[in-house]
């Protein structure tokens, strides 16, 4: 191996998403080191609510149990109407029982959630990050970055293979590279209250504990914390920002008279929709704030950073590992701009106009349906996975439709040799190939000839003990999971490890063909080898 093969990765930005994106690259044995300006991590108070799709992701990452132990689990996202206090139909996370193994979204103030992910990655990777080193300028070169840095020692230069700009919406990387960012900010501020009062005991009001109230004249929302509850409202244009009698007052006017209120802890911040023309440039990208800054409605700004965190690594991985050529990387921005341009910042938009009841037009978000359960949880985020353009972040109607190349695949179970597997457990640090056709037959699977890539039998027929695929078959009874995903019998599916769907094609088990070689080495630009099955 050579100097330059051996050098980390470098995370410029120690919040949750350059956190996160550190511990992706530790999952998959990346080298990795996190520089943070601060002394500290922040003590501010922020983004509180933490999505489905991103538990998902932080367990992929080895990381859920630890931020799961400081969080509050909640099954229900309230729709209030303020004026009249009736209750609208709520989204039910319950509802995803059959999709994932986290039905439920998770309160966790952003202050708090830092220090989790930053303890679990010290367990993981001791020693990589960081404090009180910023930033000062890089240059990029043919196969590393240079980074200069001032710490609290002097400066420290520091070489690294690729730069990931985690360093928010103010980034020094997107300015040294000269990227533009478009957008808007709106005139209108938020005004966050961290409030110590019993709702639950002494003044019971049984809310939600995630709960929004609409109103054309003043909006709220409502957000138990584990330690707290959490107040959000709009400040108009030029409103000066209110005292803490003002700010108990306030909040009294929504949730009625309350007995030992007080405020513990305030943050009045700027609401933007901002995006950077360009995520990558050579061997530096831009993400989640420094790509996007979309402040959140819907919990829709951390989270969709972490799709960035979810997104990027595992193509690191492979171009750092051999398995792919550099080209993997052009797919980071093509899937998730679109996603935070047009997905998260359109639905932010929108989630604002139906909290004024000026607009009625997100009903595809609102409601109690399983459709929009998926979608307010972001499980139903199906990204540009060939450069069609063909992605969404909205999926409709009662039941789950057939699987599409682009979906995350639901997190279905099987059974393998040695009892329950989970489908994202299978494809955590592969490629998976799974070939959903009769086990008892003896179907033609192709071999495990493929670096970073792994093929299994799907089977409502489990494998005979005297079968050469026993170990290569995956037991599903009564064919729940084929029926669940709408896939027909000799039907392979190739799955990224992100769980994503790379492509479906038909499977024929009785000729030496492997319907998936190709799309695979379309993906990672790698030609299959001479003489491999077609």
């Amino acid at each position: 191996m050579s100097e330059q093969e051996s050098l980390p990765v470098a995370v410029v930005g120690g919040g949750p998403i350059g956190l996160i994106t550190a511990l992706g690259l530790v999952r998959y044995g990346i080298p990795v080191v996190v520089f943070e300006e601060d002394e500290t991590l922040s003590l501010d108070t922020k983004a509180g609510t933490v999505l489905t799709r991103t538990l998902e992701v932080l367990h992929r990452y080895d990381a859920v149990d630890d931020v799961l132990r400081a969080s509050l689990r909640i099954d229900e996202i309230g729709d209030i109407d303020r004026a009249t206090g009736t209750a609208r139909a709520s989204v039910h996370t319950g509802l995803l029982g059959d999709d994932t193994r986290f039905p439920f979204v998770v309160n966790i103030p952003q202050h708090h959630l830092e220090p989790v992910l930053r303890r679990r990655l010290e367990e993981l990777a001791p020693g990589v990050v960081h404090m009180g080193h910023r930033m000062t300028g890089f240059d990029q070169h043919d196969d590393h970055v240079s980074l200069r840095l001032d710490t609290p020692t002097g400066e420290r230069r520091v070489a690294a293979r690729y730069l990931l700009a985690c360093d928010g919406g103010r980034s020094q990387t997107r300015e040294q590279l000269g990227i533009t960012v478009e957008g808007h900010t709106l005139d209108q501020r938020y005004m966050l209250v961290d409030l110590e009062a019993d709702l639950d005991v002494a003044n019971p009001r049984d809310y939600p504990y995630l709960a929004y109230f609409g109103d054309p004249a003043e909006w709220m929302i409502l957000v138990r914390q584990p330690h707290c509850w959490r107040f959000l409202y709009p400040l108009e244009p030029g409103a000066p920002e209110p005292d803490r009698a003002e700010l108990a007052a306030k909040a009294k006017r929504f949730i009625g008279d309350v007995d030992g209120l007080r405020v513990l802890g305030t943050n009045v911040y700027p609401v933007h929709h901002r995006v950077a023309d360009r995520w990558r440039a050579g061997r530096v990208f831009l993400m989640g704030d420094a790509a996007h800054l979309i402040t959140p409605m819907w919990a829709l700004g951390l989270n969709t950073g972490v799709l960035d965190a979810s997104n990027l690594p595992w193509r690191l991985a492979w171009v750092l590992r051999g398995w792919a050529d550099e080209s993997l990387l052009d797919g980071y921005e093509r899937e998730q701009a679109p996603v935070a341009v047009r997905g998260s910042g359109e639905m932010a938009e929108a989630a604002r106009a139906y909290m004024d009841r000026r607009d009625d037009g997100v009903s595809a978000m609102a409601g109690g349906g399983w459709g929009v359960a998926v979608t307010r949880s972001l499980l139903g985020v199906r990204l540009d996975v060939d450069g069609t353009g063909d992605w969404s972040m909205i999926a409709t109607g009662e039941e789950p439709r057939p699987l599409r190349a682009g979906d995350r695949l639901p997190d279905v179970r099987l059974f393998g040799p040695d009892g329950a597997v989970h489908a994202h457990d299978l494809c955590a640090d592969t490629f998976v190939g799974l070939y959903f056709t009769d086990a008892r037959r003896t179907p033609r699977l192709p071999a495990d000839d493929t670096p970073g890539l792994r093929r299994v039998v799907v089977s409502r027929w489990d494998a005979p003990l005297d079968s050469p695929l026993r170990d290569r078959a995956l037991f599903d009874p009564g064919s729940r999971a084929m029926r669940r995903l709408g896939v027909w019998p000799d039907t392979a599916v190739l799955l990224r490890p992100d769980g994503h769907v790379a492509a479906i094609a038909a499977f024929d088990p009785t000729i030496d063909v492997d319907p998936l070689r190709a799309a695979h080495a379309r993906i990672t630009g790698r030609v299959p080898a001479e003489g491999a099955l077609t």
